[in-house]
């Protein structure tokens, strides 16, 4: 449980600190015989600080519960 709640904890400052990422797609808008013309579009996935933070805690709550000796 102690590596489980390390690894929740590190995962949480990760997606804390990484706040969202891009990707880029081809798309095909032409296609006529050997003619084909491409466009990249870009994507944004973003998502908020607080989700990192509110996996933190779970993390840190993991970690807490693991510890003890019941």
């Amino acid at each position: 449980m102690k590596t489980t709640g390390i690894t929740i904890l590190v995962v949480g400052l990760l997606i804390t600190l990484f706040t969202g990422f891009n990707y880029v797609t081809k798309k095909k808008v032409i296609d006529i015989g050997n003619l084909e013309i491409t466009t990249d579009k870009n994507h944004n996935l973003a998502w908020s600080p607080l989700v990192g933070v509110a996996v933190m805690a779970v993390g840190g709550v993991v970690l807490l519960l693991g510890a003890k000796k019941f």
